[in-house]
């Protein structure tokens, strides 16, 4: 599956705007992205597993609620940081 890492986190990817990462969901990919990046899973969901505030997940056009949602073969995984300023 292919996922979109957002420029706030492409220093924990080597710099990649997209990796490869594999899972059935969005939570055993986050797994599976971290143990080849450390660190990056607790920069997208909090000690309770959820996404955090200034995150947004979403499943090809889909936002995901939460991190239990079901993947597909094909779809990719969008990771996008919000922006925020005064």
């Amino acid at each position: 599956m292919r996922v979109s890492i957002p420029s706030q986190l492409q220093s924990y990817c080597g710099g990649a705007t997209h990796v490869e990462a594999a899972g059935a969901t969005i939570d055993e990919v986050l797994h599976d992205l971290d143990r080849r990046f450390p660190g990056i899973r607790f920069r997208i969901v909090d000690e309770q597993d959820r996404i955090r505030r200034h995150i947004r997940i979403f499943v090809g056009a889909e936002a995901a609620p939460d991190v239990n949602v079901g993947l597909k073969a094909g779809d990719d995984l969008l990771i996008f940081g919000a922006l925020s300023g005064g």
